[in-house]
């Protein structure tokens, strides 16, 4: 079978960072071959370079058998090869035609008028290929997550792509819309599409990749076929190490309790929901998409008013009212959408981690420099952050790190309760384990925890109590030791399920 891409010795500087060091890569006709590494491998910018974003420092590609060198993404698309990328390169006031055909409108009357007739029919026709129940009319902002993954794809096929390169693909989906994708993955492998797969999840690759490659700090360590190799050996190749649990364990000494939600109900999208959590205690909240988890957490937050129902902190009760009056009551909240809720992304490392926390390095509303730097490094320390400075910007840092700034933010501010939402979403598999270590040490100091997860192993390895909704509804309430991934399923389809505590 004749290779359909070679990357060879591919070599990449940044002003202090060798991002790749020799790196090779291959990829044949119809193969589906990940790409996997801890965050700040060298993935991203390997791709990077094959799509036009970067030129290598030294290497060579061929694509076809014939010298490779994109200009740009648009050059590298012509030729062949796209990118569906982990934030979507979609505009949200435009249509989901005008999106698929952008820059290759079809036209009429001697090129002049874009042929809007024409353009949806094609988008219509491409989309029913997929089996996709989606009208080319509708603008993208309406879409679901899951639906503008489905039109990258369609884009792709638009200029009938030989290569495909899909960065985690599912981070946000359900596994029915998991389910789908795969099936659309597996049909344009049939056509002879090669695709490169970046994903963290190791756990579906048995549904789909024939080979695997493996990269650490920059450099290549092994391309294996999918099948002669495990997920342990895997683990260990891509972080150097052997994680003997996937979970740490935690001494967990679980106290009185801290926080309490009554009766919380916000239009359709929360219905009367009540739960409580200890000092001490991860109480996992588990659910599909649309359930309401982030909801109910932007709610206890502030950041969204609720229609009924208060929440009591430490006896007290009161009902929300803004982040900030969340924040000076004791509450945290590290937002699922770190990059656009989180973190000041062309901010530095410094100011995003005492953004929160000002008061603790001020005199009479002037800041002290000298114990803003002493706090600020002395949290890059404890969690371990990798970074060439305090000053760097947040946007540079892996997203493991990004991760790490947000937690420190709110560590500082020794918070009664912190709630994570998707804690690990993009993050790999080293730099989880220490997000886990760093949520056990927070509950270990007598805070209670919340954790939204939609990764059914994470919400089953870290909890001690689970709570699951469906619907905007708690269906179900389970103990670590009674819960299941058949218990958490059932319950979290079931909309007619066990109501909340009384």
């Amino acid at each position: 079978m004749d290779t359909l891409l070679k990357m060879e010795d591919i070599t990449k500087e940044f002003p202090g960072v060798k991002a790749l060091n020799g790196v090779s890569f291959d990829l044949q006709p119809g193969e589906i071959h990940a790409l996997i590494g801890e965050n700040g491998a060298g993935k991203s910018t390997l791709m990077k370079i094959l799509t036009g974003i970067y030129k290598q420092d030294a290497g060579t590609i061929k694509f076809n058998d014939k010298p490779f060198s994109a200009m740009n993404p648009k050059h590298a698309q012509d030729q062949g090869i796209s990118m569906i990328h982990q934030e979507f390169n979609l505009i949200p006031d435009l249509t989901v035609a005008e999106n698929i055909y952008l820059a290759r409108e079809p036209r009429h009357f001697r090129n002049l008028l874009i042929d809007d007739r024409t353009m949806i029919g094609k988008s219509q026709k491409l989309i029913n290929s997929l089996g996709l129940k989606i009208h080319a009319s509708t603008l993208v902002k309406n879409l679901s997550v899951a639906e503008m993954q489905m039109v990258e794809i369609v884009k792709a096929l638009v200029v009938e792509s030989e290569i495909l390169v899909l960065d985690e693909p599912t981070s946000a989906l359900s596994e029915k819309e998991v389910t789908k994708l795969f099936e659309i993955i597996k049909h344009l492998k049939s056509s002879g599409v090669g695709i490169i797969y970046i994903s963290h999840r190791l756990e579906e690759f048995d549904a789909l990749v024939d080979r695997v490659t493996v990269l650490r700090d920059g450099k290549f360590v092994a391309t294996r076929e999918w099948n002669d190799v495990g997920i342990p050996d895997l683990i260990r190749m891509m972080v150097g190490r052997t994680l003997s649990d996937q979970y740490p364990r935690r001494d967990a000494h679980i106290g009185e309790v801290v926080f309490r939600a009554e009766h919380i109900s916000q239009g359709k999208k929360l219905k009367d929901i009540s739960f409580e959590v200890r000092s001490g205690e991860v109480l996992g909240i588990d659910g599909l998409m649309g359930a309401g988890r982030t909801e109910l957490a932007r709610a206890i937050f502030g950041a969204d008013k609720i229609d009924h129902g208060s929440v009591w902190l430490e006896g007290n009760s009161f009902t929300p009212r803004s982040p900030v009056d969340a924040i000076l009551r004791g509450i945290a909240y590290l937002p699922e959408d770190r990059k656009k809720e989180g973190l000041f992304l062309d901010l530095e490392v410094d100011t995003n981690l005492l953004s929160a926390n000002l008061t603790m390095c001020s005199r009479y509303g002037i800041i002290d420099d000298k114990l803003a730097d002493s706090i600020v490094q002395r949290k890059i320390e404890e969690l371990k952050i990798k970074t060439p400075s305090s000053r760097q910007i947040v946007k540079f840092l892996s997203g493991g790190n990004q991760q790490k700034v947000l937690v420190a933010r709110w560590l500082c501010k020794d918070a009664k309760v912190v709630i994570f939402d998707e804690p690990t979403r993009g993050i790999d598999v080293g730099a989880k384990y220490e997000i886990y270590n760093l949520m056990n040490a927070v509950a270990e100091r007598g805070s209670a925890v919340i954790m939204i997860s939609s990764e059914m192993s994470e919400i089953l390895g870290m909890s001690d109590r689970i709570v699951v909704m469906c619907e905007g509804k708690v269906t179900g309430e389970l103990s670590a030791a009674e819960a299941t991934q058949e218990k958490l399923m059932h319950l979290a389809s079931n909309p007619d399920g066990k109501g909340g505590l009384n």
